[in-house]
């Protein structure tokens, strides 16, 4: 069957990579992208989008007038729009956090249940409360920290973080506000009649993110790299040992095609979804790769002060989703850093002012 398919955020590093990936292996299908360009950089890809036959639509998932022309023909929604920095609001108003994150969700689940096209969500890890995590019990190793045998905390071991974590606690306003909207999608897929996916995403990386302190670490990672600027291990001892899975757009993009033509095998579902155990490296690690891959070295700040809403350790238990549908992440972080590396070098002139400052 022919798709017709609304991706929310369309513009951005995931919502962009995920329609280009989609209409290359469907040319048949029609794939329209919504996005505010708020984020710098994404104004970048309203040609890579067009140049592939995709419709590009400026508009915001806040105004639900700019959602109402998709009222008939859609298949189904992406909605990967989001605020995603998990320090917005914290020293800021939240103003924009929560209407993007949360009401532009609301509108998208209004389309949904208008068309009653298949809706596929991308939540984040982050829903998972900060104290719980740090309760983690963990060791400490040559280059990172790892997650102990031994745990009193249901939904954790040695493979990572599952879907039955404790949910009770704080989480910071970007994690709550996509747990709210978890809520409201469970909500309205009883209720009218249309199919749901929610995948809590972890550390998504990959060619054309516009990365920055707070989202989007890799890329800002080998950027400094091939720039020579400063970086700076932040808390936990401040010698970049804190651990993430890391997960590339193109792994994902496999997961979400599946989803796209089997929803009634993932409908009403909320699932882990990030690179596991395999992909997860520490900040010294990414350094190390980043040496290699660049030739380059670069000062590293030791800071003793943790920040505001950061965590220890995050590694995605990945069984549940692997167990559903079959997928699993393929790609290695050193591959990721080596992609990022050669798309930053073929684009300098364009990125340097995006992720050079």
């Amino acid at each position: 069957m022919q798709k017709s398919i609304l991706i929310t955020g369309g513009a951005g590093f995931v919502g962009s990579s995920l329609a280009i990936s989609i209409k290359k292996k469907y040319p048949n299908y029609t794939i329209f992208c919504l996005d505010n360009l708020k984020r710098r950089g994404s104004e970048l890809n309203i040609v890579r989008l067009q140049e592939q036959g995709i419709k590009f639509i400026h508009g915001d998932i806040r105004n639900r007038e700019d959602l109402a022309q998709f009222e008939s023909g859609i298949t189904t929604i992406i909605e990967a729009s989001a605020e995603p920095s998990v320090l917005a609001g914290i020293n800021s108003s939240p103003e924009y956090l929560v209407n993007t994150n949360l009401m532009g969700t609301i509108n998208c689940l209004y389309l949904a249940s208008k068309t009653k096209a298949d809706f596929i969500f991308l939540s984040t890890s982050r829903v998972y409360p900060i104290e719980t995590i740090d309760r983690i019990n963990y060791e400490e190793a040559e280059t990172r920290f790892t997650i102990s045998k031994n745990q009193v905390i249901e939904g954790i071991s040695e493979r990572g973080l599952a879907e039955n974590f404790p949910l009770t606690g704080f989480r910071s306003l970007y994690g709550a506000t996509k747990l709210s909207s978890e809520f409201l999608i469970q909500e309205f897929n009883q209720f009218y009649d249309f199919k749901t996916v929610i995948n809590r995403c972890g550390v998504l990386t990959g060619p054309w993110q516009m990365g920055k302190v707070d989202q989007g670490v890799m890329v800002l990672w080998v950027a400094r790299h091939i720039w020579k600027k400063p970086l700076g291990y932040f808390g936990y001892g401040g010698n970049g040992k804190q651990v993430r899975d890391v997960l590339h757009v193109d792994d994902l993009f496999f997961l979400i095609d599946h989803q796209i033509h089997n929803m009634d095998r993932v409908d009403g579902r909320t699932m882990n979804v990030g690179g596991g155990l395999r992909m997860s490296l520490s900040l010294q690690e990414l350094t190390q790769i980043c040496q290699r891959v660049t030739g380059n070295r670069v000062d590293i700040a030791e800071v003793m002060e943790n920040r505001q809403a950061d965590i220890r350790i995050y590694v995605t238990d990945n069984s549940l989703v692997s167990d559903l549908t079959g997928w699993t992440p393929t790609i290695s972080p050193e591959e990721m850093v080596n992609q990022i590396f050669l798309w930053i070098k073929n684009n300098e002139a364009a990125l340097l002012p995006i992720l050079g400052s």
